[in-house]
């Protein structure tokens, strides 16, 4: 479960641009770069269906 969590601080802080080059290091000598393109994924539609609902309910 720590994986799954320092995957989603890594792309958290990916998406803010504030990634620590000690974190970038570490995730850059991981076996695969797939965990990372699916959280990002992930990520990325959440923001988007989070947009969407947000300006649906200010506009409703």
């Amino acid at each position: 479960m720590s994986r799954l969590l320092q995957v989603f601080t890594s792309t958290l802080a990916a998406f803010f641009g504030v990634q620590t080059e000690s974190n970038r290091s570490r995730d850059f000598q991981s076996q695969s770069p797939i965990p990372f393109i699916i959280m990002g994924i992930l990520m990325a539609a959440m923001l988007v269906i989070g947009l969407i609902f947000t300006v649906r309910w200010v506009l409703g």
